[in-house]
């Protein structure tokens, strides 16, 4: 995977988030949007600066 397809984190990072909403489901990238988005509930997670934030009320 690119830095473009993973928005510049590490691919082993991407493979052990989860998303904090109660089903704890993974996240996958959406590069258009440049969010990791919840596999589960759909909310997407912006990535500032390299770092996701991981919050819930940060979510789009």
């Amino acid at each position: 995977m690119s830095d473009d397809e993973t928005l510049g984190l590490d691919p082993l990072l991407l493979e052990i988030l989860a998303c904090p909403c109660p089903a704890h489901a993974p996240v996958r990238v959406e590069v258009e949007r440049q969010v990791l988005v919840c596999t589960d509930c759909g909310r997407g997670f912006p990535v500032r600066d390299g770092i996701p934030v991981m919050l819930l009320d940060e979510a789009v």
